[in-house]
Parts: C-alpha cells; structure tokens; sequence
C-alpha cells in the first residue's frame, strides 16, 4: 500500500509539471512528494526549451530544476542522440559528483549515462568515459576546457548547457574559461544559468549567451530570528542495517516527550510505526495517504498526548504547529538542504528549545556537509550510545520516578511493608528491590540490548558554498605583489603566508589555489587573502588559526596534476 500511495503523491504534485512517467517513478524512489517553489516555476519554462535565469540560494532544490527537464527533453530523442547532449558546469569538484550523482538517479529509468569531470584526478578515466560516449557531462570550468584543448571533450553536439552557481565560477576567476567553452557550443541550444545572487556580471554573460531568457526569481525563507540557536543539531553516522536499532537507542536515551520523526516514502512511515508500536512505543503515522479523518484523528492524540511518537513525510507534516515538541529526527538525511531547514524549524519555536537528530549513512556525509553549509549551522557528529549508556539513562529514569513517588502524599499505607521486611532485611536491600521492581515495571530491562557499531563517514572534501564569503585574489591580470606590514603576514598578526611548491612555470593560476584551498581544507573564498605567484613556488595568505589545517589538507593534494610541498613560508614566520 505504502509504495502505491506514495506515487499517488507524486503524480499530484510533480506529474503537473508535464514530466516523464519514468522520471516521476525515480522521484517516488527517492521520496520527492511536492516540488519545490524553484521547480514548480522552472520545470514547466524549460520543457519548452526557451532559455532562463534562475536566482535561488543553495538548497532551494536547483538541480532538480535544471535536471528534470533537461532529462525530459533526452528522453525524446531517438537512440542516435547526440553525445554529449548537455553540459553542466559547477565551481567545484565536491558540487560536481553531488549534480553529478543527482542526474544519475533521475535519470535511471530513461537510460541517461552521466559523467563528472573535474580537477585533481586522473586523466584516464574520464577520457576513455567519454570516447564512449554519455549523455550528460557534469564539469568544472578548469578541467572541460582541458579537455576540450585536448578535443577529447567534443560540444559540437550539444543541445543545453547549464551554468550552476554561476556568481561562484566568476568570482573563482572562471570567467575566461566559461567563455571559452561556450564559443565551442552550437548557437543553436538551451542556456540555462543558476546564481544565488545577480550582479552586473551575471547580466553581463547572460545578454551575451542567452536568448530571450525568462527569469525565475525565488527568495530565501527567513528563520524567525532569535529561535534557531535554540535547536541542538546532532546527526549519527549508521549503516543502514543498524538504524532502526539506532532509532530505538536514540529514543530510550533521549526520552523525548513528542517526537517528530521524518521519513522520506510512505511504506517507510508504516513500518516504523508498526515495529515501534510493538517495542511499546506510543506512535502513530501520518502521511499524504490518509483521508482528512485519519489526519485529524492521528493529530488529536498526537496533541493530547496520548501519543509520543509521530512518524511523518514532509508533506504530511507541512504547517503543523505542535507546541509542546521537544526532537525532531531525521530518519534519512533529506534530499534538499531547504527540507531540513523546515524539518527543524518544527521545533525552538517561540523561545522553546529543542532537538534535531539526523540519521545518515556512512556515504551520505557529504550531504550533511551541504545542509551545513546552506544552513550555516555545524551539526555535530555523536557516536551511538552504547548499551552502558543506555543502562545508566534508564537507571536515571527510574530513580526520576521514584523522586516523584516520594513527593507523593499516600505512601503511609505502604509502611506496614516496609516495617515486615525490615525486621527481616536490611532496609538498603528493601530499597533496592523494591527500585528494581520500578526499573522492571518500566520496561528498563536491557537485557536483550546488543553494541550498535560505530562506524566512520566516508572520506570526502568538504563541500563549499561561497554564499558565505566572495573570494579574494585578484579577478583579471597577473596577481599584485603583497608584501608584509606590521607583523610580517600580510595583513597583521592574524594571517599567515604559506609556502607551496608549484609556480607560473607549472601553470599555476590564483584559481587553482583558491580552489585548492577551498576545496580540501574548506575554507571560504573571503578567508584567503593574497596570492603571490613566482615561476617557481606560490605564496598564499591565509588565517593564522587554520594555516595548519591547509598544510595538512594540501599535502594529500593535486594542484594542476601534480603534489606539492606546503609549508609555511620561512621568509615569513
């Protein structure tokens, strides 16, 4: 039942925008119920192959916007389509395999071949990818016009191009670089460009390589000021046989006294409420599947509560209020960033402090990273509690309860008890019994209770959204020579120079260090200073507190194909 509701869903939400019945089936997969207000604006302009600009900030669900379509409008050629049919191009590597990974499930069902293509790795593969041939090449600007240099990466054939995070790639110093690969598509495509913010260059490329293009402007979603502090964000790295355990675990550590707990598809609702229901839990589901008196029913006991537990998909909980919250838990990491932002805000509402908990598999980290970045927020990495852990939680629960009987007033006709055993016993043992009889009466019996493993993310760069900071080298030309003032470190005590072996002479650009940086050791753009690039080394500026942090990033590195040394610099410290 679960999976045929949830395409019920689907079809009521994305199948109006004109999609493909394969591409509406990924999406029930992947748990999309409702499209989001970037999508629901853009989808429909695009399937009509008109160019467009699109302004929405990182985690409003663009790639799903640019991609549908672009997915849709393959799907119509015959099996001799021109490859590759579309470019994407991104600021950065960690974007690259995200999109890149994005296309890929969308396009499943309708046999897309999807290829990254950035710096920092092998040559080889990429090539030999794409002398084979795929649909969709997913790019940073350095590395396709390597290719394209190299007329290894053909565009005489493609039919859309998409620039995402276009206000990134130009302030990365690409602009040469976007200019150069677009003068090697047909005249004759779709161009369609994605910014978080549109300033005068922005407009300055869009009247140069865009036709007519509509525009599609969605604004941000403020939070409600003063309350998002108040929400401890925690997320817990499981292996997907392991997380109902954890979720269990979680909940008999955490004791929440309502809990929203977020799933992605329908059939997932109902079986966490049915094997929940059976651990003794309180819990009811809510999800697009039920009729307004379900809904309601579920919402009556949830808010007198009756019940403790809530299992809900976005949609369903879409505008609920629900005062007396205290954890909000994440099941899945959600697809979009903007979908977490409105998981979360469920609860800190009004002053009141709360808990957001995420669920995440080893290989959906880099997802975290996102949300992190879009949201602004750190969300802190915990290890699951262990079975002592949880003995010693509901060791305090019972002597919580116990605490409270004690504050009670009709305890007198219990003393005749007492008063026999003690003549017996020691009233230390009576004590303990008798606490173990509460302990048991509970449900704290732990027994049964197994070590759920720890395990580590896995290994990825972290992910960078430059809405935080604009980069800082200089745009055109050459870069200035810095020299030190004051303290000797380009900018006073607080930054420091860094040495790194590779120069003019290797073609070095201040974008491949700014990317470098930025990419492995997760700076922003505005925390870099200057850059002084001889023919053989380079000299970058960064903060004193993190320059540690960029040697140990750098050295596992590859700038321009090649490691180099990173130190900092001896003329310097």
């Amino acid at each position: 039942m679960g999976e045929k509701g949830s395409r019920t869903t689907v079809e009521s939400g994305f199948s109006t925008l004109g999609l493909d019945p394969r591409i509406l089936e990924a999406l029930t997969a992947l748990g999309y119920e409702e499209p989001s207000p970037i999508q629901r604006e853009a989808i429909p302009i695009l399937l009509t192959g008109v160019d467009l600009i699109g302004q929405a900030a990182t985690g409003t669900g663009k790639t799903a916007a640019f991609a549908l379509p672009l997915l849709q409008r393959l799907s119509l050629e015959d099996k001799k389509r021109p490859r590759p049919y579309a470019l994407v191009l991104v600021p950065t590597r960690e974007l690259a395999m995200q999109v890149a990974e994005a296309v890929h499930r969308y396009g499943k069902p309708i046999g897309a071949s999807v290829l990254p293509v950035y710096g920092g790795s092998a040559y080889g593969p990429q090539i030999r990818a794409l002398e084979r041939g795929v649909d969709v090449v997913i790019a940073t600007p350095g590395r396709a016009l390597d290719l394209v240099k190299r007329k290894t990466l053909r565009l005489e054939s493609v039919r859309v191009v998409v620039l995402d995070e276009a206000d990134e790639m130009l302030d990365m110093g690409f602009a040469e670089d976007i200019e150069a690969i677009l003068s090697e598509t047909p005249a004759e495509r779709q161009t369609v460009l994605f910014s978080a913010t549109l300033p005068p260059r922005i407009a300055s490329i869009a009247k140069k390589h865009l036709k007519e293009p509509r525009k599609v402007q969605i604004k941000a979603e403020p939070s409600a000021a003063g309350t998002a502090p108040l929400v401890k964000q925690t997320a817990y790295i499981v292996p997907r046989g392991h997380k109902l355990a954890t979720l269990g675990r979680i909940l008999d550590v955490e004791n929440p006294s309502a809990a929203l707990v977020f799933c992605r598809r329908r059939n997932e609702v109902d079986e966490l409420v049915e094997t929940l229901a059976a651990r003794g839990c309180r819990v009811d589901g809510l999800h697009g599947g039920m009729t307004q008196e379900q809904r309601n029913r579920v919402m009556k006991k949830f808010r007198g509560e009756s019940t403790e537990l809530l299992i809900a998909t976005d949609v369903a909980a879409r505008g609920l209020d629900i005062e007396h919250l205290s954890h909000v838990i994440n099941f899945d990491v959600p697809v979009e960033a903007e979908s977490y932002v409105h998981r979360i805000g469920r609860v800190g509402r009004a002053g009141r402090e709360g808990v957001a908990i995420t669920l995440a598999e080893p290989r959906e980290h880099r997802q975290l990273r996102m949300i992190e970045h879009a949201t602004g927020r750190k969300i802190a990495i915990e290890k699951i509690p262990t079975v002592a852990d949880l003995r010693a939680r509901r060791l305090e629960l019972t002597r919580a309860s116990i605490q409270e009987a004690l504050g009670e007033d009709d305890l007198e006709r219990y003393r005749v008890i007492v008063e026999s055993l003690a003549g017996e016993f020691d009233v230390m043992d009576v004590a303990m019994a008798a606490a173990k009889l509460v302990h048991q009466s509970i449900g704290a019996d732990d027994e049964d209770e197994e070590e759920i493993p720890n395990v580590e993310p896995y290994r990825d760069r972290p992910f960078r959204d430059g809405r935080n900071g604009r980069f800082g080298p200089p745009r055109n030309g050459p870069p200035r020579e810095r020299r030190p003032r004051g303290g000797g470190n380009g900018r006073g005590a607080d930054t420091t120079w860094l040495f790194i072996g590779a120069g003019r002479a290797a073609g070095v650009r201040p974008q491949d260090l700014v990317g470098a940086i930025t990419g492995e050791a997760g700076l922003t753009g505005r925390q870099v200073g200057d850059i002084d690039i001889a023919d053989r080394f380079s000299l970058v500026e960064v903060p004193s507190e993190l320059a540690d942090d960029v040697i140990d990033a750098l050295r596992g590195a590859r700038i321009k194909g090649r490691g180099v040394v990173v130190r900092r610099d001896r003329g310097r410290e």
